[in-house]
């Protein structure tokens, strides 16, 4: 007897949310984690608020939903979500809070760090030195430069002192 397998008409083996490619066999908050910008816990909480079961896999989803879940995290998610969630806090430029996802938060991280360059404060130095920037020890970490293995640099010990012209050992042979 062979059994039986049944499926969802409708199923999708590709869902394009948010201009990313989702694949259709993993559940909607596993696969919301591809798109960069997006991490477990705002991928639940956007299920939350557009009123999907976490579970459900992302083939399964219809029209409708992927449309609200497009509609929410393509421009909604700041008057959605409290503010501590969102991945741009107090931008520089304009003030406000935002949530920035693939290639944009690529840009606004870059000119973050330029900016902090630029003014020349404690984490923008940091930056420059390629040193760690959030208070992180370095005796024991962070001795690479640029991908190579620095290691502990020995102090070279000194040439012994020369003798003088004319003095005498005073060892007796």
């Amino acid at each position: 007897m062979a059994t039986e397998i049944k499926t969802n008409p409708n199923y999708k083996h590709i869902v394009r949310i948010a201009q990313v490619d989702l694949p259709g066999n993993k559940p909607i908050k596993i696969a919301l984690n591809k798109i960069k910008g997006i991490g477990f816990n705002l991928a639940s909480a956007a299920c939350n608020i557009v009123g999907i079961d976490k579970t459900k896999k992302t083939g399964d989803l219809t029209e409708e939903e992927i449309k609200r879940l497009n509609e929410l995290i393509s421009s909604k998610l700041k008057e959605k979500l409290p503010s501590w969630m969102l991945n741009n806090r107090k931008d520089y430029e304009t003030g406000e809070d935002n949530h920035v996802l693939t290639g944009d938060l690529d840009f606004i991280k870059d000119n973050s760090i330029k900016h902090l360059r630029k003014i020349k404060c404690y984490r923008g130095v940091r930056h420059s030195l390629g040193q760690p920037v959030r208070g992180q020890r370095t005796r024991s970490n962070f001795r690479k430069a640029k991908g190579k293995v620095i290691g502990v640099a020995k102090t070279k010990a000194a040439p012994a002192p020369a003798k003088k012209e004319g003095a005498t050992d005073t060892k007796k042979k």
